[in-house]
C-alpha cells in the first residue's frame, strides 16, 4: 500500500529565469491517485525567514520549508519532511515533480559536468550592461531531484535537504556550496540560518499599539527590505544595492530588471540606517563603486563631477532605457549625497570619508551642481534649467524646486564635510548654495513645483512635500500646511506607493494626528495577502514586491511618529500618537556605537541605552525642550519624561 502526498505548486516568489528543476528541487506532486482527503497548512514565518508548506492526511504528514539562507546569501535551501500519523507500517512514498529545462529568456546556459554528486549549469546574460561590454556569468550547482522520496516500513520519520546555490563564478559557486554542506553535516543548516534572523529581531523591533493592519505591515515590511540586505557582519559578500522591487523579474520590465535607483537613498536607506548602519554602509559602497560610471555619464552630458545613474546596475553608467530620465532626473544625486550625509551625523565614521571613497563622492557631485547651474542675471539667482522632478508628469522645466533645494543642501553639506576633514571648500560651492533659485509664490503661499506650476496641475507622486522631511528645508508651519492641502489635491490615485506616507509625516510634523492617520492608512492600500506582499501602484500594477513604497510607510511610523531627524548635533524627537496608535515602540536605535530603546505614548517618553557596540562609544543625554532640561543616558538605565519634544545627544562629557 502507497501513500502519495499532493502539493500544489511554488509557493514563493515565481523565477522566471532559473531552471524548473533549480526553483521546484524538492517539490511535492500532484497526485496519481489520492486515497484520503489532505488538509493543507500555509503558515508564513517571517521571524523564521522561511516558508513552510504542510499537507496533512489521517496517517502521515508532508511538509516543504523553502528559505534563502541569511548569512549563506548565495544558498536556497528546500527541506522535505514526511512523519507517520499512525501506527501502520507500511511504506509511503512521496512523488516529486521535477520538469526541467535549462531555457531562459535571459541567459544563454548549459550544462557541464556534475560537482560532487550537484548537477551543474553555467552560462553567461544574452545581452551585456553596455554595448561591448562583458556578458556577466552566471553559475548554478543543486541537488538533482529524484522521482520520489519514500518513509520506509517502520519509519518513524526523515528529512531531505534539497540545496541550490548561485554564483558570479564556478570557483565561487562551488565555495558557497562546500560551505553550506559542511552546516549540513553538522545538521545546522537551517538552525543558523533561524539563529540569524533571530539575532535581527531582538536587536531590531518596530511596533505599535494599534490595528493589526499597520503592524501586520511594520513587521513584513521590516522583513522583506532587509531580507534583500546581505545580513549585517557577513564577510565577502558585496551589496549591489536595493531595487524598487528586489531583485530582477527577467524580461518583465515593471520590475525595473533589478536596477538601482533614488528609492534607495531617499526611500529606504534612513530606516537601514537607524537599525543597522553596517548594512547601510554597504549601500553606500556600492555608490562609491559606481562612482567612476557616474563621472562618465556626467561627461557624456558635458558637465564636470558626477551624475549617477537614474537606473544604475553594476558600473554606474546609465542603463535607464529612455534618454530623457537619465538626463533630466538630476535630482538623484542630491539623494545619494542625503544618504552619506544622513550617514555621517548618525556614526561619526571618518574613515568612509577619508580612506574609503565617501569624500570622492560628495565632492563629485558638489562639482557637478556648480557646473550644471547657469546664473540669471536678471533675478540674480542661479537656475537649474531642463529638468525633470520627482513627478514625472513635467519634463524639461526650470528650478524644480525639490531638486534645486536638494542642490543647496548638497553644496553646504560638501562644505562642512571638506571642514571636517581638513580639505579646502571651493568658494564655487557656497556661492551657488547661498544663491540658488527656490521658487515661491507669496500669493499662494506655497513652493509652486517649478517656474510656472500653476496651482490645481496634476502631479505624480510626492515632490514638494519632500521638504522638510525626508530634505532637510526650514519651513514655516503655514507653508508646510500650504503645501500639503495644494498637492494633495492634485496627486494622482495612480502614483506609487510610497506617496502618501509622506503626505502622513508632514501633517504629523503639524500635529494633525486624525489627518495623518488618514494618510498613513491610505498609504498601505497597496499591501497584497496573504504575505504583504506590496505592489507599486494600488491596482496592483508596476514592481512587486515594491520595497519603495514599504521603506515610505516605515519611514512615516519610524521617523513621522516619532518626530526622529538625524542632524548634525543629534536626533531629535517630537512624538504624536496617532488617532488609531495610542504607543509607538522602536528598539535597537543605533547612534554613535550606542543602541537604544525608544517607548512613547500620549503621556510620557521612556529612552533606554541597552548596548554600546563600539569601543569609544560616547556617553549620550536626553535635552528636552522647550526647558532645556539634560537628562543623562547611562547603559541599562531606563529613563522616563512626559512627553516632550527634545534631542538625543551627546553629553557634554564626551566630547572633552
Amino acid at each position: 500500500m502507497q501513500r502519495e502526498v499532493w502539493g500544489d505548486g511554488w509557493l514563493g516568489q515565481s523565477q522566471p529565469s532559473l531552471p524548473t528543476e533549480t526553483a521546484y528541487g524538492g517539490f511535492l506532486a500532484r497526485p496519481h491517485r489520492v486515497r484520503r482527503a489532505l488538509s493543507t497548512q500555509r503558515p508564513p514565518a517571517l521571524s523564521h525567514g522561511s516558508f513552510l508548506h504542510t499537507l496533512e492526511g489521517p496517517s502521515f504528514q508532508a511538509s516543504q520549508r523553502i528559505y534563502a539562507h541569511r548569512t549563506l546569501p548565495h544558498v536556497l535551501a528546500f527541506r522535505v519532511y514526511i512523519k507517520r500519523m499512525a501506527p501502520e507500517s507500511m511504506p509511503i512514498r512521496v512523488p516529486l515533480w521535477s520538469a526541467f529545462s535549462p531555457e531562459s529568456p535571459d541567459l544563454d546556459l548549459r550544462q557541464g559536468p556534475d560537482f560532487q554528486g550537484f548537477r551543474y549549469l553555467y552560462g553567461h546574460t544574452f545581452t551585456p550592461e553596455q554595448p561591448g561590454r562583458a556578458q556577466k556569468e552566471v553559475h548554478m550547482l543543486w541537488t538533482p531531484v529524484p522521482p520520489s522520496l519514500s518513509l520506509g516500513k517502520g519509519e518513524e520519520n526523515r528529512t531531505w535537504d534539497f540545496l541550490t546555490v548561485v554564483g558570479g563564478s564556478q570557483m565561487e559557486a562551488q565555495a558557497c556550496l562546500t560551505e553550506a554542506l559542511e552546516l549540513q553535516a553538522r545538521d545546522s543548516l537551517y538552525a543558523t540560518h533561524v539563529q540569524a534572523w533571530a539575532q535581527f529581531w531582538t536587536g531590531c523591533s518596530l511596533d505599535v499599539a494599534g490595528p493589526l493592519a499597520v503592524r501586520q505591515a511594520l513587521r513584513s515590511s521590516l522583513y522583506y527590505l532587509f531580507s534583500a540586505l546581505p545580513q549585517p557582519g557577513t564577510s565577502g559578500h558585496i551589496c549591489h544595492g536595493l531595487s524598487p522591487g528586489g531583485l530582477s523579474n527577467g524580461s518583465q520590465g515593471e520590475c525595473y530588471w533589478g536596477h538601482v535607483f533614488w528609492d534607495q537613498d531617499l526611500w529606504m536607506f534612513p530606516n537601514i540606517l537607524l537599525f543597522h548602519p553596517e548594512a547601510a554602509r554597504a549601500l553606500l559602497e556600492y555608490r562609491v563603486r559606481t562612482l567612476r560610471g557616474a563621472l562618465e555619464n556626467a561627461q557624456a552630458l558635458s558637465y564636470q563631477g558626477a551624475k549617477f545613474a537614474w537606473e544604475s546596475a553594476d558600473s554606474g553608467l546609465e542603463v535607464c532605457p529612455e534618454d530623457i530620465y537619465g538626463a533630466q532626473e538630476v535630482h538623484i544625486n542630491g539623494a545619494v549625497v542625503l544618504a552619506f550625509q544622513l550617514y555621517y551625523h548618525a556614526t561619526q565614521d571618518l574613515q568612509l570619508f577619508q580612506e574609503a571613497g565617501g569624500w570622492d563622492v560628495v565632492s563629485a557631485v558638489a562639482e557637478f551642481w556648480c557646473s550644471r547651474v547657469e546664473w540669471n542675471a536678471e533675478e540674480k539667482k542661479f537656475h537649474l534649467r531642463g529638468v525633470m522632478p520627482p513627478d514625472e508628469y513635467h519634463a524639461g522645466v526650470n528650478n524644480s524646486v525639490y531638486t534645486n533645494v536638494l542642490v543647496q543642501n548638497s553644496l553646504y553639506f560638501a562644505a562642512a564635510l571638506a571642514r571636517d576633514l581638513g580639505q579646502p571648500v571651493p568658494d564655487q560651492w557656497l556661492v551657488v548654495a547661498d544663491k540658488i533659485k527656490v521658487p515661491f509664490d507669496s500669493k499662494w503661499n506655497f513652493h509652486p513645483e517649478f517656474d510656472g506650476y500653476e496651482p490645481g496641475e496634476e502631479v505624480k507622486q510626492a515632490d514638494v512635500i519632500l521638504l522638510g522631511y525626508p530634505v532637510p528645508f526650514s519651513l514655516s508651519p503655514d507653508v508646510r500646511r500650504r503645501n500639503l492641502e495644494i498637492y494633495e489635491a492634485v496627486t494622482s490615485p495612480r502614483g506609487p506607493a510610497m506617496t502618501w506616507s509622506m503626505f502622513a509625516v508632514g501633517w504629523m510634523e503639524l500635529k494633525d494626528p486624525s489627518r495623518a492617520q488618514d494618510l498613513l492608512d491610505r498609504s498601505i492600500i497597496n499591501i497584497t495577502e496573504p504575505f504583504k506582499v506590496w505592489t507599486e501602484n494600488a491596482d496592483g500594477s508596476g514592481a512587486v514586491n515594491f520595497l519603495t513604497g514599504m521603506g515610505g510607510f516605515l519611514q512615516a511610523v519610524l521617523f513621522g511618529c516619532t518626530g526622529f531627524r538625524i542632524t548634525c548635533t543629534g536626533v531629535t524627537f517630537d512624538p504624536l500618537c496617532l488617532t488609531g496608535i495610542s504607543r509607538v515602540c522602536v528598539s535597537g536605535i543605533f547612534y554613535q556605537g550606542n543602541r537604544l530603546n525608544f517607548t512613547f505614548c500620549k503621556d510620557s517618553v521612556t529612552i533606554e541605552v541597552t548596548a554600546q557596540t563600539w569601543p569609544k562609544a560616547p556617553q549620550l543625554e536626553a535635552e528636552l525642550w522647550p526647558s532645556r532640561a539634560q537628562l543623562p543616558l547611562l547603559l541599562g538605565q531606563k529613563v522616563s519624561f512626559p512627553c516632550s519634544a527634545g534631542r538625543i545627544q551627546r553629553s557634554p562629557s564626551s566630547l572633552l
